[in-house]
């Protein structure tokens, strides 16, 4: 019997984990868990600007549900490998143990804010209130919150990208490398 190995998508918001996991998937024919499924009330700090003059300990984020579904989808699956969104790597004590490879998608900040913006754009009822209350966040703390976790996760990646590029040649150079290193 094969053993499931969990591949983890990471990388700040923007970054296009989403976009990129569902296509691993689709190629792999294996299941995915995205980490914002499984985001409550108290899953971030309640004050991120606090927790990034704290030290930013990312082990601080707490997603039960989704290390329990996770664990469950491992124990129950007969796919090769299963996909998760896990935007922090292997740095969250809670869910490390069942990761077996990072694969960071490591873009320029501007990308990342671009993309923000477009889904803001794209998806919010209250897109100008609630896009204006994100940069204003934006400008004052979290994009350091995004670089201060970024620079954690990128030292324990198993494969960085960093090249911008479509959402097929991303997804096709991870299963080069997944081909290569999950034999």
């Amino acid at each position: 019997m094969q053993r499931t190995r969990v591949i983890a998508l990471c990388g700040v918001s923007g970054a296009g984990k989403t976009s990129v996991i569902k296509c691993l998937a689709e190629a792999f024919n294996s299941p995915i868990l995205l980490f914002d499924d499984f985001v409550e009330p108290n899953t971030y700090p309640l004050d991120m600007k606090a927790w990034l003059q704290g030290g930013a300990n990312i082990s601080q984020i707490q997603s039960p549900r989704f290390t329990k579904a996770l664990s469950e989808l491992k124990v129950h699956s007969d796919s090769q490998m299963i996909f998760i969104e896990e935007p922090f790597g292997r740095e969250r004590a809670e869910i490390a143990h069942l990761i077996d490879h990072v694969i960071m998608l490591d873009m320029p900040m501007e990308v990342c804010l671009s993309r923000v913006i477009q889904r803001h754009l794209k998806y919010s009822n209250d897109a100008t209130k609630n896009l204006t209350n994100y940069l204003r966040k934006y400008d004052d703390h979290l994009r350091a919150v995004y670089i201060a976790a970024a620079n954690q996760v990128r030292q324990s990646s198993d494969l960085i990208i960093t090249n911008v590029d479509t959402i097929a040649s991303i997804q096709s150079t991870i299963s080069d490398w997944l081909h290569d290193n999950c034999k």
